[in-house]
């Protein structure tokens, strides 16, 4: 089967990924396959390769040099979810909050990026005043990653790595961020702000940019 877009998605099969392959937000930007037919899928023609949570991570562990050979292409990862076997390179396995108030939960900018521009921590920390569902947890650093999001201790929820690959890797602690597309709340523009980051990522990584 031939690609027809720059984002592949694998899809895990599980109840809470089904909605994600009939919305007309996604069909034009991705194309998706059954993550259990990767090993036999050709990833060249493909700029970022997106993985999100409830995924079968001892299958991406048996796949793990095919994930750090597209990488070595110059390409994109996007991982959301939470780390438990060793597959993505430079990662480690998560690190669950030890919450003690809501307040614990409390999203912040580390510093300001594309990805999260106009984004308010407290739509990020609060769904429907509950505290939590972005993220509960971290992964710990790997070698100079750029912190974008933080937890009230400093725990990096969501990072940058350009270092453990010729390409770039994103991984946030958490939901999927490409299914933040919906207005009404200021987090409705990540899905969007991280296509584009993404492009130009892909585009800089190619150029050979530092």
């Amino acid at each position: 089967m031939s690609h027809t877009t720059d984002f592949l998605m694998l899809d895990s099969g599980c109840c809470f990924g089904e909605a994600r392959l009939h919305d007309p937000n996604f069909q034009d930007l991705f194309s998706f396959i059954d993550v259990y037919d990767l090993p036999d899928h050709d990833l060249s023609g493909y700029k970022c390769l997106v993985i999100t949570g409830l995924i079968d991570q001892e299958l991406l562990l048996a796949q793990k040099e095919k994930i750090h050979q597209f990488l070595n292409q110059k390409k994109v990862l996007v991982f959301s979810g939470n780390l438990f076997l060793p597959w993505l390179p430079g990662g480690s396995s998560f690190v669950p909050k030890t919450i003690r108030k809501h307040s614990d939960y409390d999203v912040s900018i580390h510093q300001p990026h594309p990805i999260f521009e106009g984004v308010l921590p407290y739509d990020m920390t609060y769904n429907k005043g509950v505290a939590g569902f972005f993220s509960r947890g971290h992964h710990p650093l790997p070698k100079d990653a750029e912190v974008l999001l933080t937890l009230p201790g400093g725990e990096p929820i969501t990072y940058i790595d350009r270092t453990s690959t010729k390409g770039t890797i994103l991984v946030h602690a958490g939901n999927d961020l490409f299914g933040y597309n919906h207005p009404g709340k200021s987090t409705g523009r990540i899905a969007l702000q991280l296509t584009h980051w993404v492009r130009d990522e892909y585009r800089r990584l190619q150029e050979g940019e530092e």
